[in-house]
C-alpha cells in the first residue's frame, strides 16, 4: 500500500480524531468516571491511565499506584499533585523528579530523598515540616 503525502495526512488526522473522541476503558476493573484507561484497577476520575491502580483525579499515568491529582507520571506511587515524575514515591507538588522519595514542592530532582523546595532535610525534620505545610496549604 503506497499512500501519497495528503492521503497519509488525511488518514492520520482521522485516526487522531477517532482516538480523541473515544472514551471507553479497556481491560479495567472497578474504574469509576474514567476515560481511555487500560489494564488498570480501582481508578476514579482518571483519563489516559495505563497499568495503574488505586489512582484518583489523574491523567496520563503509566505503571503508577495510589497517586492523586498527578499528570504524566511513570512508575510512581503514593504521589500527589505531581507532574512528569518517574520511578518515584511519596512526592507532593513536584515536577520532573526521577528516582526520588519524600519530596515536597521540588522540581527537577534526581535520586534525592527528604527535600522541600529542593532543599535537603533530615528525616524527622522533613515529616514535621510537611505536616505544617499540609495544614497551611490545606492538603
Amino acid at each position: 500500500m503506497t499512500l501519497s503525502e495528503s492521503e497519509f495526512a488525511q488518514r492520520l488526522r482521522a485516526l487522531k480524531e477517532a482516538h480523541a473522541s473515544a472514551t471507553a476503558n479497556v481491560g479495567c476493573l472497578a474504574c469509576e468516571r474514567c476515560e481511555r484507561c487500560r489494564a488498570s484497577t480501582f481508578l476514579t476520575d482518571c483519563t489516559d491511565v495505563v497499568r495503574s491502580h488505586y489512582c484518583r483525579r489523574s491523567r496520563g499515568l503509566t505503571d503508577c499506584s495510589h497517586c492523586t491529582g498527578c499528570t504524566g507520571c511513570l512508575g510512581c506511587s503514593h504521589c500527589e499533585e505531581s507532574e512528569g515524575c518517574v520511578s518515584s514515591a511519596y512526592l507532593v507538588k513536584c515536577v520532573g523528579c526521577t528516582g526520588s522519595t519524600y519530596l515536597f514542592g521540588c522540581v527537577g530532582m534526581t535520586g534525592k530523598d527528604f527535600h522541600i523546595l529542593n532543599e535537603p532535610y533530615e528525616r524527622a525534620a522533613y515529616f514535621a515540616e510537611v505536616e505544617l505545610l499540609r495544614r497551611r496549604l490545606r492538603l
